[in-house]
């Protein structure tokens, strides 16, 4: 073995072990992580592994399972932690890394692979999703899967990538529904049309008729499963979460949230971001290329190599996709990333002689040193994020059998109701009073905005006192009943509180 190969792996492994390790250290951030978490662990909790749950008895008809799959596995290995429920992502990406690497090699040389691999593992929204809890991360390996499988078998290497592709297509389908199937459609048949006679004997290899009603087998039964358990999810699932979102920026049937109304074009500034800092080094030496050398052939000379093409069709898939839709997430692009990172790192290899060493440590160190510190800073509490962990953890220290659960006044984070087990409580101001008559507590627990004035805390409760804050919301703690009634203010405005 090498020394230039003994280094590549030990900064690979560094790389991923650095985010595995920050993974169990970073409480979960509203709303994506904690959101997805919390309907993972009513999966484990429930043990139903058919419908995910948004709550209980409310249906997340909003994706497939096979991530909360992964993700409730997790928990009844390692129980109920940031770390297991990360763990599934952090190997989802650990096969990609090693995908990225094998269609690197076979498509050039190892020196291209290694390249590659470091540049995936340490773009920005690759080095993110390793540790966390999404679902775009079971996508993008299924349709990077795919994809690598069938570039592989065009090349001549048949055997188990024939299957293989057939699997990424059900990952796919069971990570985001029928998304995955355009995003791997859109480079197949373009490159396609464009390499027909290249391709023609090939494509032959494919079990196209068993490989597709193997897929249709392991696909079908839980999509029908799903509607027969909760009718409307299929109407809700495909038509409003794959047309109706997609043509309408400000749909305003989404059930768990609400739809992100972007500029037309914003995906193409995503990339720039979940690809950082190698997208934009790329992109500024790709230019001064063209401008040096006067557009000399450069390129027909690139777009003439068939592996070229397909990985440039790849990159540009959920680009080329989303580029007309105004709903849209930068966590859309990771399906792109594998295959610009193989493009950014044949053309890093090929500069590689004329980088400085401290260059090259800068770049692939730069996002996984600002994450980590970041996590760290997170950790002994310097940099503020939107967790209710410490709160919850606060309240579980000091309840006793005369305190109400916790309750957040009006909203109710999702942070919150993982952390407390879904026991926290979404409560209106003016249905405190009923709840605390109904149940005979003795003291309640009520997390109120941070914002609240020392008038509005008195408006709410004489009683109420301040026992700890976090980023956005401050804890009271009510003693006895509170008023029928908010005080009334007398003609020159003064409250009785006041006095």
């Amino acid at each position: 073995m090498s020394k230039r190969f003994n280094i590549w792996l030990l900064v690979l492994v560094a790389v991923l072990v650095s985010r595995f390790i920050g993974m169990a250290f970073f409480p979960f951030a509203d709303t994506t992580e904690p959101r997805y978490a919390e309907i993972a662990r009513l999966m484990a909790e429930t043990g139903d592994w058919i419908t995910p749950w948004f709550e209980p008895g409310v249906p997340f008809w909003g994706k497939p399972p096979l991530s909360f799959w992964a993700q409730a596995g997790a928990i009844k290995i390692f129980g109920v932690s940031e770390f297991s429920l990360r763990f599934p992502s952090w190997l989802a990406t650990l096969a990609m890394v090693w995908l990225v690497w094998r269609l690197a090699r076979q498509l050039w040389s190892v020196q291209v692979a290694q390249w590659s691999s470091l540049v995936f593992a340490t773009m920005a929204l690759t080095y993110i999703s390793a540790g966390a809890v999404m679902t775009d991360s079971f996508l993008a390996l299924g349709t990077t899967l795919t994809l690598v499988s069938f570039c592989l078998v065009m090349t001549g290497d048949g055997g188990r990538w024939r299957w293989l592709f057939f699997l990424g297509l059900v990952i796919g389908l069971l990570a985001k529904g029928p998304l995955a199937l355009v995003l791997v459609g859109i480079p197949i048949v373009l490159w396609l049309l464009m390499s027909w006679r290249e391709a023609i004997n090939n494509l032959r290899k494919l079990p196209w008729w068993r490989g597709t009603l193997l897929t249709a087998l392991l696909v079908c039964p839980w999509y029908i499963l799903a509607e027969l358990k909760t009718p409307g999810f299929l109407d809700y699932f495909i038509v409003g979460e794959h047309i109706r979102r997609f043509l309408d920026p400000g749909w305003a049937g989404d059930l768990y949230g609400s739809a992100h109304n972007r500029p037309k074009g914003m995906i193409w500034m995503f990339w720039l971001w979940a690809s950082f800092p190698w997208g934009v080094v790329a992109l500024v030496s790709l230019a001064l290329t063209w401008f040096r050398r006067r557009r000399n052939g450069l390129v027909s000379k690139t777009l003439s190599n068939p592996g070229f093409r397909f990985l440039l069709l790849s990159a540009l898939a959920p680009m080329l996709f989303f580029t007309l839709a105004g709903n849209t997430l930068w966590t859309y692009i990771l399906p792109s990333l594998p295959f610009t990172a193989i493009l950014i790192g044949l053309w890093a290899s090929e500069c590689e002689s004329y980088w400085s060493s401290r260059m090259r440590v800068g770049l692939v160190a730069l996002v996984p040193v600002l994450l980590t510190a970041f996590v760290g800073l997170a950790v002994i509490g310097w940099t503020p994020i939107k967790t209710e962990k410490p709160l919850i953890r606060y309240y579980q220290g000091v309840k006793d059998a005369n305190s109400s659960p916790l309750i957040y006044l009006d909203d109710l984070p999702f942070s919150a109701r993982f952390y407390s087990d879904g026991n926290a409580l979404e409560v209106a101001k003016s249905d405190l009073r009923s709840l605390q008559a109904a149940n005979s507590f003795q003291r309640l627990y009520v997390a109120v905005p941070r914002g609240w004035s020392n008038d509005q805390v008195t408006d709410l409760s004489a009683s109420a006192q301040k026992v700890m804050e976090d980023y956005r919301y401050q804890l009271l703690v009510i003693e006895g009943l509170l008023r029928d009634e908010q005080p009334v203010s007398d003609a020159n405005g003064v409250r009785p509180n006041d006095i």
